[in-house]
């Protein structure tokens, strides 16, 4: 069959031929209709990502996607490796398969999962953001980071969501999909976050970017006013576009109540992720159908993944390979 395959880290997947995939131990072979070009799965081929250990080369990229089964049903999945969704055919569980609506498309039933579970949980799991809670997204402009605005404002009932990022037009629209007022990164975020923190405690602050954003964003919660000091924020680290690492000054976290965890692959339990998969899902692609929920995607042919790979898209925008 045709696949995208990865034969050496870092380097962009190659559309060419790999050996089907068998059905073996209860898995049985599926036929792909769309898989999300994501920034995981991005990150796990790279051999950079802290999961890329688990994965043993060559290997088909594609964490999850839409596919079809022998008996019709037309499923949301993930797929055993070393076969990901970016194939003609993938290896998958029925058991952990969600079945789609008709109403929804083959191509945004694959965008939305990724992004929407990784909102919800750390919205859930990660912030444990309560109706009335003031929430900061950083990095609100990306997929994920859109997906959180809306759903902060939309299923948590936050009292005040700031979007925060560096495109100004994706901001503008962001603040008619749930944001109350944004920021746009620059040389006055610290005095920014700092005056917004003083006048009313962030209780959450969802990071996408790490990297010096994260870094301009935590001195600025910590040289607010006095009285801000002493309120519990919890600053959840969830992607890195911006840099793997920061510089946090030890003072930070001794002078004030700033609690930071992490959401991301091995930091949420299985029970959880299986928990809130079943409960969340169903919901994200009602809201999608009906309208409530936006998600902007671009659709292109698998034989187009090398340069797809490497391409840049627009802000808010995912794209989706199909066979």
């Amino acid at each position: 069959m045709k696949a995208a395959v990865v034969n050496e880290w870092g380097v962009a997947p190659r559309y060419t031929e790999f050996p089907d995939p068998q059905p073996r131990d209860g898995a049985v072979v599926a036929t792909v209709e769309a898989a999300a070009l994501t920034n995981l799965t991005r990150g796990l081929v790279s051999g950079r990502h802290y999961a890329s250990k688990e994965l043993q080369l060559p290997v088909i990229p594609g964490v999850d996607g839409v596919a079809r089964l022998d008996d019709g049903r037309r499923i949301y999945t993930g797929a055993l490796a070393p076969y990901g969704m970016m194939a003609e055919r993938t290896l998958v569980s029925p058991h952990g398969a969600l079945d789609l609506p008709d109403e929804i498309d083959s191509v945004v039933a694959a965008a939305v999962p990724n992004p929407g579970l990784s909102a919800w949980i750390s919205l859930e799991h990660g912030a444990s953001v309560r109706a009335g809670d003031n929430v900061l997204v950083l990095g609100a402009t990306g997929v994920t980071g859109s997906m959180a605005v809306a759903l902060a404002k939309s299923v948590f009932d936050a009292g005040r969501v700031v979007a925060a990022g560096r495109d100004a037009t994706r901001l503008d629209w962001l603040l008619t999909a749930g944001a109350d007022t944004s920021i746009v990164l620059g040389d006055d975020l610290v005095a920014q976050v700092a005056e917004m923190h003083s006048e009313r405690p962030f209780d959450a602050v969802l990071d996408y970017l790490w990297g010096l954003p994260a870094e301009r964003v935590l001195e600025a919660l910590s040289t607010s006013h006095p009285s801000a000091h002493y309120h519990r924020t919890r600053f959840v680290q969830i992607g890195s576009m911006a840099g793997l690492t920061i510089t946090l000054p030890a003072g930070i976290l001794r002078g004030n109540g700033i609690v930071m965890s992490g959401v991301g692959i091995g930091s949420v339990p299985p029970e959880v992720m299986g928990r809130v998969r079943a409960e969340a899902l169903p919901r994200l692609f009602d809201m999608v159908a009906s309208g409530e929920l936006h998600l902007r995607t671009v659709t292109r042919p698998l034989t187009e993944v090398e340069q797809a790979w490497t391409a840049a898209e627009p802000s808010g925008t995912r794209v989706v390979l199909t066979p």
